[in-house]
């Protein structure tokens, strides 16, 4: 199984991001005593502005920040040993969190959200959020944060296929290039694919939508893709590691992320026993929806001070190299060293698109009811 921590093999032979916290700390703080009461410089702008660590909680609540997720668990330990700021480990998805912002409104229990873009923007119109640009604010793409301080990305992802490739040949099966593939039925009989009510499930379903001539308004080409794999035994699965390194299940369609980091940072498997493709469509169309993931302060966050400084932590060029570990796009990766242990870019080039976030916003909702509603894969809840 994975480090639970979320220590990955990068991280353990390349300590620089965590042993050399104190470089952070010369761009983020102004220290102005020992102990308790020390004061750090953190926004962007007209935001930039000094807060106080006598201010902080004993634990800061964040939406969605785990470990076993995006290297999550990296990052809480490289800001707790500079910050002396423990992290509570989130579990849940956008979705579960965005709920639970709603329910809380009146009196929130968490300080920031961290998840999927798309539903930052939903609990931006919702009233939910509160204005932040945090440092480096300025060298993320314009259209991927809101110009009002809401939304902000950190990262992004491509929904891809990740497979056995020690069951594949076991099966005399090749090595799918395209959704169709998908339909054989020695792969489907024990596909995965994650809930549509997650961000990373929605993405998915719009992969396979598009990739057959689909759009935000016609969910039709999913549906029928769903019902032809329906019969051989594909299902949602929430949780794909212990199946997938048991064998119960041999193809799960997630993010590359999810992919590569059980390739490369699981010793439960050799590497070549794991692969990760990117899809078209059948007739060369693009199958593969590039996902945004990003954070925002909430609207009378119970420990303000302490949220914009892990955001700001979270932009930085150290912690951005941490995503880079677990095999996540970071929002800055044009100013990093890309691994080359990612797909071929040339996949990306081909397969990969983006919708507007604004109009996944508006129709997000309602895309998830039909898909729960509609799909005839078991586990759509």
């Amino acid at each position: 199984m994975s480090d639970p921590t979320g220590t990955t093999r990068r991280a353990v032979l390349s300590t620089g991001a965590a042993a050399g916290t104190a470089a952070v700390a010369g761009c983020l703080s102004d220290l102005t005593g020992g102990g308790s009461g020390e004061t750090y410089t953190v926004g962007y702008g007209e935001y930039e502005t000094e807060v106080d660590s006598s201010a902080f909680p004993d634990e800061l609540q964040i939406y969605c920040v785990q470990t076993g997720w995006s290297n999550w668990g990296a990052v809480m330990e490289a800001f707790e040993d500079e910050y002396d700021l423990p992290l509570y480990d989130a579990q849940g998805s956008s979705g579960e969190a965005l709920e639970d912002m709603r329910a809380n409104a009146r009196n929130p229990t968490h300080s920031a959200y961290n998840g999927g873009y798309s539903f930052g923007l939903e609990a931006m119109n919702d009233e939910l959020t509160s204005d932040y640009k945090p440092a480096n604010w300025d060298v993320v793409p314009d259209d991927l944060k809101t110009d009002n301080g809401h939304v902000t990305a950190t990262r992004q992802m491509t929904s891809a296929v990740t497979y056995r490739a020690d069951i594949y040949e076991e099966r005399g099966l090749d090595a799918p290039e395209t959704w169709e593939d998908l339909k054989h039925p020695d792969i489907a009989k024990d596909l995965a694919f994650t809930p549509p009510h997650t961000a990373n499930g929605q993405a998915s379903a719009l992969s396979v939508n598009r990739a057959y001539g689909g759009d935000l308004d016609d969910l039709d080409p999913v549906i029928e893709y769903h019902e032809a794999i329906a019969e051989h035994g594909a299902d949602f699965r929430r949780n794909v590691e212990g199946p997938m390194t048991a064998g119960e299940i041999s193809t799960v369609v997630e993010y590359d992320y999810t992919g590569l980091n059980l390739k490369y940072n699981n010793d439960e498997f050799d590497e070549d026993q794991i692969e990760v493709a990117v899809l078209e469509g059948p007739d060369g169309e693009p199958g593969a929806m590039n996902v945004p993931y990003g954070y925002a302060l909430l609207r009378n966050a119970p420990n303000p001070e302490a949220a914009k400084l892990f955001m700001d932590y979270v932009l930085t060029e150290d912690c951005q190299e941490l995503f880079f570990d677990a095999y996540v796009r970071p929002i800055r990766a044009n100013e990093l060293d890309q691994p080359d242990e990612f797909p071929d870019q040339s996949s990306y080039e081909a397969a990969g698109f983006t919708v507007d976030q604004q109009s996944l916003v508006e129709k997000q909702a309602d895309i998830q009811e039909e898909l729960v509603d509609r799909t005839p894969l078991q586990g759509a809840q």
